[in-house]
């Protein structure tokens, strides 16, 4: 097959013109239906997501050239970026103008990374018929869908398994094959589905109807197996979560008082401790100062009397500032002082504190917001990090340099025989970084009890964002068979089983104390052991036809 990359400005006959207002309908379908496909829809608008690209998929079959299978390609990802990350701008009267901007962007900008899959396909066709080329179209996405979680500029919001969160039953699965082999398994039902409608007739129709059918049935019989089987853990740990709804954008303001928003936290912490509690959770940056920095001594001290006070351990967000004697003992990506000679790095961080002494246990953020907490490929653009910033004191974050587990030698565990103390091991992520699959496994492969979330949504107001954020952490509990609990600012802080349930929940934007027990399930998946073998694997498969692509061209420019 001849590569045609370029239309060749051909003027179009009345039928054709119809042809292509009946196209862009189609692909705009593909993206409505994506959209509704996701949170926050109910079920059941998830099976939505089994025929949502066969619109897409009838159009692009019939397209020959590349730039028209982009063009359409982009459309439907437009409206389906249009209607699951429109929230990004925040759209509240108090917004930073540059999040707006942003906000803005990435709608358009976002996507531009579909067409990853789409170039692949169009490659394809020339090494293989269409038919075939298409039946590879998912592995391409699923090249596009890994490629979009290891860049600096990553965004995996799309990601079609991470969608399907309401659909309990048939997401068990991925404590095989995780997030992103779900969305394999979305991308051939519709693959199936379109062969069965729109190519396939007698005996091939049928069993390609049969297949798609298949594909949805088996992973929800296995689903329900699993639920009404599993066996969880009789060994519990009782947690406090802290919800204290604080206006994101007043909270870093000048007017802010560090010692009164502690003073509320202490008050909250209380009601859980007064249940029982054994650990404490604040949310992200709970306290809006660099708190370890040697510049509010008197706050530290009078979190650590608390806590020996009250017994509990305390996990909690907080902006991190550490210094280092010289650039070489220092990360990559420090920063350096003229007025006080030395060199700092600033961290979104989580911090462990403990009853019984003074030592600390940190962890700074690694999967920082592209734009919003730091800009992408800074380090090879320095200049790039000083034109944009927030205008509330949250950006320029350092990507965080610590891979450990927060572990608790000795805590409050419930037995069916009683209380007993045992030691914890905890995988924090901040915010973001829970959309994350791959590299959540690699710190729950380590050996983890539980998976805590602290997150700060409240910045994007009752819209789609902090309800979707919430429902991916389903995925992170089936995915590894662990419990997962989210402390939020303003909301969504809740409890989720291994199985994937909500066990508990506050509302958005409420003053809450959400306090209950944490399942501590042992073991490991095989997704956590082997998370990344599907990506890798299609990865592969695209990188060979492309290298297939290049070979040709380049032999037919030498003429061998």
């Amino acid at each position: 097959m001849k590569l045609k990359f370029w239309n060749n400005k051909e003027a179009l006959t009345p039928q054709q013109r119809r042809q292509r207002k009946n196209d862009r309908l189609l692909l705009i379908s593909s993206g409505i239906l994506l959209g509704i496909s996701f949170p926050p829809f109910p079920f059941p608008f998830q099976l939505f997501m089994f025929a949502a690209l066969v619109p897409y998929f009838y159009v692009i079959d019939r397209r020959e050239k590349l730039i028209d299978i982009n063009r359409a390609t982009y459309l439907t990802a437009f409206v389906f970026c249009l209607i699951t990350i429109y929230w990004v701008g925040s759209w509240q009267a108090a917004t930073d103008p540059f999040l707006l901007i942003s906000g803005v962007l990435l709608v358009f900008f976002n996507p531009v990374f579909f067409l990853i899959p789409s170039t692949l396909f169009f490659f394809a066709r020339s090494l293989f018929n269409k038919k075939w080329a298409l039946f590879f179209f998912p592995l391409f996405w699923i090249t596009y869908e890994y490629a979009y979680m290891i860049t600096d500029a990553s965004f995996p919001w799309l990601t079609l398994g991470s969608g399907l969160s309401h659909f309990l039953p048939f997401i068990q699965v991925a404590e095989f094959i995780g997030a992103v082999g779900i969305s394999l398994l979305v991308l051939y039902i519709n693959y199936f589905v379109f062969r069965a409608a729109f190519q396939s007739g007698g005996k091939r129709k049928m069993i390609f109807w049969t297949i798609a059918l298949s594909l949805i049935t088996l992973p929800i019989i296995y689903g329900y197996y699993r639920i009404n089987t599993f066996e969880m853990s009789n060994k519990k740990v009782k947690v406090g979560i802290v919800q204290p709804n604080f206006d994101p954008w007043d909270k870093w303001s000048e007017e802010s008082s560090p010692a009164a928003v502690l003073d509320l936290y202490f008050e909250m912490s209380k009601k859980a401790i007064d249940k029982n509690a054994a650990l404490i959770v604040w949310p992200e940056t709970a306290v809006p100062v660099y708190l370890m920095g040697g510049t509010y001594l008197n706050l530290t001290e009078r979190i650590y009397s608390f806590l020996k006070e009250q017994n509990v351990y305390l996990l909690t967000g907080m902006p991190d500032l550490r210094f280092f004697s010289s650039k070489e003992n220092a990360p990559s990506d420090v920063k350096y002082s003229k007025e006080g000679d030395y060199y700092y790095a600033t961290y979104n961080a989580i911090l462990l504190f403990s009853p019984n002494s003074q030592s600390l246990q940190r962890y700074g953020k690694m999967k920082l917001v592209p734009f919003g907490e730091r800009v992408p490929f800074v380090d090879e653009l320095p200049f790039l990090g000083n034109w944009i910033k927030w205008g509330v004191g949250i950006s320029g974050w350092n990507v965080g340099q610590d891979t450990s587990i927060f572990f608790i030698p000795k805590i409050k565990i419930e037995e069916p025989n009683g209380i007993k103390e045992d030691s914890l091991r905890i995988n924090g992520l901040v915010c973001y970084e829970s959309i994350y699959p791959f590299f959540n496994a690699s710190f729950v492969n380590k050996g983890v009890d539980f998976i805590s979330v602290v997150t700060n949504d409240s910045w994007y107001g009752n819209s789609s964002g902090p309800y979707q954020h919430k429902e991916f952490a389903v995925l992170r509990a089936i995915e590894n068979r662990k419990s997962v609990i989210r402390a939020a600012n303003g909301g969504i802080s809740c409890i989720i089983d291994p199985l994937g349930r909500t066990v508990k929940e506050t509302k958005m934007f409420t003053r809450d104390v959400l306090t209950g027990d944490v399942i501590l399930q042992p073991g490991k998946t095989f997704f956590t052991e082997h998370s990344t073998a599907i990506p890798l694997i299609a990865s592969a498969f695209s990188l060979w036809i492309l290298g297939l692509v290049i070979i040709r061209w380049i032999k037919k420019k030498l003429k061998i």
